[in-house]
């Protein structure tokens, strides 16, 4: 489990200052990290900003009672700053807040345990008003990421719930129903039932060369992801049944509502094996009561964190270069023309820096962490995204009709996750920093002072004696600079000597 893994990254940071006590003496207030804090850590994860820009829903993750691994809920925090985090879900496997257009709802994906197993997690609507919660999808597969519409009043959202499961579960009813009438009825025949049809088995076929993936355990091609949508019910008590929009051998992999709310937009790669071919995206879009998809355009590279305009004529998204084939992957921010044969605008190829990217390490959320899209300027002059530059992630503008990149965000620290109110004038951050896993801030969309909204890890890292690294650069064997960081021990004394443990990341 990612538990253990961040313990194991733990205990050699421990081992490295083992000689601490006699080596040198902490501050009477403060102590060492050991591996148990760990245990106590609290992470932040998918921070969504209500249209209004007033409050930030949030996933906060924390390590379960019995050290094995995560629980998630829901939390919600003024961006005035100085307000306390209100929780918003009782569950512990809550996830993917999304806000309704109008910011009086909330959508977002819960999985509930059945003898001590999580079962699929289902999409729920939750009123910001007050009240328990409403279940809107109930299938064998599971659902998530759900989407609003723009009139607020349905939710798209992705499953790989098949057909066939559905008959499946339709039939194993009929058959419990049958046997409780058995039991109830004595002069009914007995209940036949095909248990061999229904049978599970262990028995994999791999046919692929990718076939499995850290975390996400074994893929199973039988089970594409599509597009579902479901419209709202308008009493808690009325049921309502999605309905399946994509369907085929292909799963979808992103999608967004048109401005109007008649059609949904989305990427897929219709290729069984695509990593033995340079990446390339087809773009549809797909009308919201359903119907065959109409192509919009293929694109010669491939497309990642889609981000409509605000007129809906053109996406931000990030890529790569296919050609020429480099040894290394550096992504770039592109703007589309959503037309038939337009051609990708690379707004950052000047720019040496990765776009979208980030600062790796065990500081993330390990569960609920989310996704950050390029986030438009609502006049559709520019747009922010986060990029990585020499051991910092900052949020910079890119004019989307060429020029100069300018930063919105400074210092030493980690931007993981952005957010945007709907008239782009409060945008939230998730910010890290070497001696903080990760809280939230606001910012105006023009830049100005980030102001603090939460501390969540406070009561523990008040009581811990952390330093932070120190950047030294150094001249290599062929007169590059390179970079590095230097992480002291608390109390470190520049006349004594020290072990050292070097941690070396790879090329180019």
């Amino acid at each position: 489990m990612r538990v253990r893994s961040i313990l194991r990254v733990a205990v050699a940071v421990v081992v490295a200052l083992a000689s601490s006590s006699v080596l040198f003496a902490f501050a009477a207030d403060k102590r060492p990290i050991t591996e148990k804090d760990l245990w106590q850590f609290n992470w932040i994860g998918d921070p969504q900003t209500s249209p209004d820009g007033s409050r930030v829903a949030f996933a906060k993750v924390v390590v379960d009672g019995k050290h094995t691994g995560y629980e998630t809920s829901l939390w919600t925090v003024s961006t005035k700053g100085g307000d306390q985090p209100e929780r918003l879900t009782s569950g512990t496997h809550d996830s993917q807040p999304r806000w309704s257009p109008d910011g009086t709802k909330l959508a977002f994906v819960r999985s509930v345990e059945k003898d001590g197993k999580p079962l699929p997690p289902q999409i729920h609507v939750l009123s910001m008003s007050g009240g328990e919660s409403v279940q809107i999808s109930d299938l064998v597969k599971g659902a998530s990421d759900p989407h609003w519409s723009p009139d607020g009043r349905r939710i798209a959202f992705f499953s790989e719930t098949s057909p066939e499961d559905i008959a499946k579960k339709n039939r194993k009813d009929r058959e419990d129903r049958q046997t409780v009438n058995a039991a109830t009825s004595p002069t009914t025949n007995e209940a036949t039932t095909d248990e061999d049809a229904d049978r599970e088995t262990d028995v994999r076929y791999v046919t692929r060369a990718e076939y499995r993936f850290n975390g996400t355990g074994y893929l199973d091609p039988a089970h594409p992801a599509h597009i579902w949508v479901v419209t709202l019910p308008t009493a808690s008590d009325e049921k309502v049944v999605p309905r399946q929009l994509t369907s085929g051998r292909f799963s979808e992999e992103e999608f967004f509502w048109s401005g109007d709310g008649r059609e949904i937009v989305f990427a897929t790669t219709r290729v069984a094996e695509p990593y033995y071919e340079l990446p390339h995206t087809d773009i549809y879009s797909v009308s919201a009561d359903g119907g065959e998809p109409r192509l919009i355009n293929a694109v010669r590279i491939g497309v990642g964190g889609m981000s409509p305009s605000p007129d809906g004529r053109r996406i931000a998204f990030r890529s790569n270069v296919n050609e020429p084939v480099l040894s290394y992957a550096q992504p770039d921010l592109y703007v589309l023309d959503l037309s038939p044969g337009a051609q990708p605008r690379n707004l950052s190829a000047g720019f040496d820096n990765d776009v979208g990217g980030g600062i790796g390490g065990d500081n993330a959320a390990p569960r609920a962490a989310g996704e950050s899209r390029p986030i438009w300027s609502p006049d559709g002059n520019s747009i922010i995204d986060i990029v990585t530059i020499t051991g910092r992630a900052s949020l910079m503008r890119f004019p989307v009709n060429g020029g100069t990149p300018t930063e919105i965000t400074r210092g030493d620290q980690s931007v993981q996750r952005i957010s945007s109110s709907a008239a782009g004038n409060t945008i939230a951050l998730l910010v890290s920093t070497p001696t903080n896993i990760g809280d939230l801030f606001a910012v105006s969309g023009n830049g100005g002072v980030e102001r603090p909204l939460t501390s969540v890890n406070e009561k523990l890292f008040s009581q811990l004696d952390l330093t932070a690294p120190e950047e030294i650069w150094y001249t290599s064997f062929d007169g590059r600079k390179i970079q590095a960081w230097v992480q002291k021990p608390p109390n470190f004394d520049a006349s004594k000597k020290y072990p050292l443990i070097l941690n070396i990341h790879g090329g180019p």
